[in-house]
């Protein structure tokens, strides 16, 4: 735990986390808010999970400066059973509120000016020690990689598995703090996050003009969305990681 930190959850800290949603909305691009299914339950992690959503406190202001969000689902252990990523698993946590197998982490956030200290690794962290708690052992991940918008023809399941040289580490900055914590790649998955809406939104989330059909490349995007009939589909690619707890 970075010093002068500490984890507290939603339960023993509503207050905190109700303060909270506005700074970590500004982390993610706007498009990343208006997912097809995850509207549907991430809403409801609070009520009903409060114990594993998890806060990481500065000791002396009382401040949040990392937040993480998770849901238990049901899993069956091999990397098949993980298709459909973020969408899938909310879907299945919702499904399995009496009999959940597993920990699926859906956020590791930090608040804007804190990175560097190392903060988002507590964070999952915490949600692992809260797995094993829990009995929810191991705890999974489908992970965002943090600069794939920077190659997003590139296809994922290539993307994932890229290493820098000399010390072999995973490339991407995000996978490799997963890396680090002991994680390993289960699955590359293409399909996410799904967000379907009509053009006229997508030009106010990404501030681009679509005047072509096809597929477009876009600020921020991991893939390219896929413009038809008026229409935007946009499938946002993950990978899931094992943390073994």
């Amino acid at each position: 735990m970075p010093v002068g930190t500490r984890i507290v959850t939603a339960a023993e800290r509503p207050d905190l986390w109700a303060s909270v949603d506005g700074i970590f909305a500004s982390l993610w691009p706007e498009y990343n808010h208006h997912g097809d299914l995850t509207a549907r339950y991430f809403g409801a992690l609070l009520p009903t999970y409060a114990h594993l959503q998890f806060l990481l406190v500065d000791e002396e202001t009382d401040e949040v400066v990392g937040r993480g969000r998770s849901i238990p689902f049901t899993w069956d252990g091999t990397a098949g059973d993980l298709a459909g990523g973020i969408d899938a698993v909310g879907l299945r946590g919702a499904e399995a509120r009496h009999a959940p197998t597993a920990l699926s982490a859906l956020a590791a956030e930090v608040v804007p000016g804190q990175e560097g200290r190392g903060l988002g690794g507590a964070v999952l962290r915490a949600m692992a020690a809260g797995a094993k708690k829990a009995g929810l052992s191991p705890l999974l991940a489908p992970v965002r990689p943090s600069e794939k918008h920077l190659v997003p023809l590139v296809p994922i399941e290539d993307y994932a598995t890229r290493r820098r040289p000399g010390d072999d580490l995973l490339a991407d900055p995000w996978l490799r703090t997963h890396e680090r914590l002991g994680a390993r790649i289960v699955r590359p998955e293409p399909h996410s996050l799904r967000i379907t809406a009509p053009v006229a939104d997508w030009e106010r989330w990404t501030g681009v003009t679509f005047d072509a059909e096809g597929p477009q490349v876009f600020p921020l995007g991991l893939a390219p969305l896929e413009v038809r009939d008026g229409i935007g589909r946009y499938y946002e690619p993950n990978v899931w990681m094992l943390h073994e707890v």
